[in-house]
């Protein structure tokens, strides 16, 4: 776990400077409290010197000055250390659940990555103000006194092993905590998600038996997180009160071996107005906060990765020339509702080009999640042989520079301007790019239409280095030619595998394969053959063979017979097949009376 800590904050080592050089105020704070106090009794006061005795409290709260603007400027290096580190986490729970969503993904987001960052900012704090208080306590009887130091120094190293001794059967503790708590997360998802069909089934009390196990589950982590909380209680009192109990039980000894009155008050006041205090903040951030962060903290990074990387598939993997493979996949939201994907095998290769058609909520952008891994089948397996990116209908822009939302999704190794650039090109967006300034310029979304996040989005996919990209009616806010460009661009970028989920019937028309939803069932090939073979597809199109064939004029006979009321006479208008049957208008006569 201190290697996830320091790879998190290794990177911010200019905030840890200024922490440390800003904590050196308050070290030389605590360092007067005690010394300038002995010092006022031994040569002012007791010694009959009033006016030296208040210059040293004098010199004292100056201390108190100092270390109190010392301490304003700490909290803002401890608020540029740990927010960069929240978004850091946030960023890698993202792309987990992006690549193997599960129902404790919402846990991590909202709650699990806040308990990191409040913590890890409490454990700066109390760790950073335990080293600093010890080191000018320490000092500060070491000049008044140094046989005042064993005194102090054996109980508090006593109650600090009995604490550390604690610290890994706390974790322990904490992990087993959180990880009921992700799984009463999740199975609350389900039973709240399925609210209306666990009703329906009258499966009310089998739902509500299995969260109360897991309640009782949580409730019985937290009691024996709560009894090694005894011992550190325990620890706290070894470290903190019983030294000042030493500390007075041994001032007799201590005035006749050179100790002055005043240096047994100041030793008095290191104990209990700064290494108590901060023993017992170090322990309570330690013991509960800091076990519960390094927990969290393994949680959260284990299984990192970048966006669109694809884990290892239990199963197997797809063929080499196979971007993507389902094999008899079967999907359905929730128990006993119909599968949206039924038993569906599909491989699209490496270079493919796949347009998925259907009606309305046939399944189409469904099939595209499976793909993704975005969704989980119930039954059958995805393997995916590559990287992939899913761009949705509802682009997703940020706020922030052109540039960093452009390359989201490749940081470990960003493309240089001119590629970026060249990407905004490929799909049309360049133009968008130059108009907001260049790739430099603030990017607000409030600020963008539709059309112009889709833009965004598409560059950013195009710039991805993912071999498999799904397009989920991406492009749905773009003209037809805009549309088009895009989607050549995509094919015909190397080793690129492209599932569009088709929207137009050029989508369609211009895939290497179509995969139809709907109908009878599940038709697939090329964009003529089914103009030749499907009923489904001709109507979903709107298209019939003969108009493929083109006409100098734009008006293309009938071939062949079958149409309702069609003597050889009926035409299409224009290239989407609106067609002008019999007695559908008011006779005028032109056509013979028909």
């Amino acid at each position: 776990m201190k290697g996830r800590l320091m790879r998190l904050v290794r990177p911010r080592w200019r905030a840890l400077l200024r922490l440390a050089a800003w904590s050196a105020l308050e070290a030389g704070e605590t360092f007067l409290l005690g010394y300038a106090l002995a010092r006022a009794l031994d040569r002012g006061f007791l010694a009959g010197h009033t006016d030296v005795g208040l210059g040293w409290l004098a010199l004292a709260a100056l201390g108190v000055l100092a270390g109190s603007f010392g301490t304003g400027r700490v909290h803002l290096a401890v608020a540029a250390l740990v927010e960069p580190v929240r978004d850091d986490l946030v960023r890698r729970v993202v792309r987990r659940a992006l690549r193997a969503p599960d129902g404790a993904a919402v846990s991590r987001l909202t709650h699990q990555v806040e308990i990191a960052r409040d913590t890890l900012a409490g454990l700066v704090m109390v760790s950073r103000t335990f080293v600093v208080t010890a080191i000018g306590a320490l000092i500060g009887l070491f000049s008044l006194a140094p046989v005042l130091l064993p005194v102090v120094a054996l109980p508090l190293a006593a109650g600090l092993a009995l604490f550390v001794a604690t610290l890994r059967p706390l974790a322990r503790r904490q992990e087993v905590f959180l990880a009921a708590d992700e799984a009463l997360a999740a199975e609350l998802g389900l039973a709240v998600g399925g609210l209306r069909d666990i009703t329906a089934a009258g499966a009310q009390d089998r739902v509500g038996g299995d969260v109360r196990e897991r309640i009782d589950a949580e409730f019985h982590a937290s009691r024996a997180l709560a009894r090694w909380g005894v011992l550190r209680t325990l620890a706290a009192g070894i470290g903190g009160r019983l030294t000042v109990v030493l500390l007075l039980a041994a001032a007799p000894w201590l005035l006749d071996h050179g100790v002055t009155p005043g240096a047994f008050v100041g030793a008095l006041a290191y104990l209990t107005q700064s290494l108590i205090p901060a023993l017992q903040s170090l322990m309570q951030g330690l013991g509960t906060s800091g076990a519960r962060l390094f927990v969290v903290l393994r949680r959260l990074t284990a299984d990192g990765g970048v966006p669109g990387e694809v884990a290892a598939d239990p199963s197997g993997a797809p063929g080499p020339d196979e971007a993507v493979r389902l094999r008899d996949v079967t999907f359905a939201y929730g128990p006993g509702a119909a599968p949206v994907v039924d038993h569906l095998d599909l491989t699209v290769p490496h270079g493919g080009h796949l347009a998925v058609v259907g009606p309305s909520g046939i399944g189409k952008s469904t099939l595209a999640e499976l793909m993704a891994g975005v969704r989980v089948p119930d039954r059958g397996e995805v393997l995916r042989g590559c990287a992939r990116v899913l761009v949705p209908q509802q682009a997703y822009v940020f706020t922030d520079t052109v540039r960093t939302n452009l390359t989201y999704l490749c940081p470990d190794d960003p493309p240089g301007d001119e590629d970026l650039l060249d990407c905004c090109t490929a799909v049309g967006a360049r133009e968008l790019v130059d108009r907001l300034g260049g790739l430099d310029a603030a990017l607000s979304p409030s600020e963008l239409s539709a059309g112009e996040r889709q833009l965004i989005a598409l560059a950013r996919a195009y710039a991805a280095p993912a071999p498999l990209v799904l397009l989920d009616e991406a492009t749905c806010h773009l003209d037809p030619a805009a549309e088009a460009r895009a989607e050549r661009a995509f094919a015909k970028r190397p080793g690129t595998a492209l599932v569009v989920v088709a929207h137009r019937t050029g989508s369609a028309g211009r895939a290497r394969q179509v995969l139809v939803l709907g109908g009878d069932g599940v038709e697939r090939g090329t964009h003529e053959e089914l103009l030749q073979q499907s009923a489904f597809y001709r109507e979903l199109t709107g298209l019939h063979p003969s108009l493929a064939l083109g006409d100098a004029d734009g008006v293309h006979a009938v071939a062949g017979a079958g149409l309702t009321g069609d003597r050889r006479h009926v035409v299409p208008h224009g290239p989407v097949g609106q067609m002008e049957a019999v007695r559908d208008v008011r006779d005028r006569g032109a056509l013979g009376g028909e």
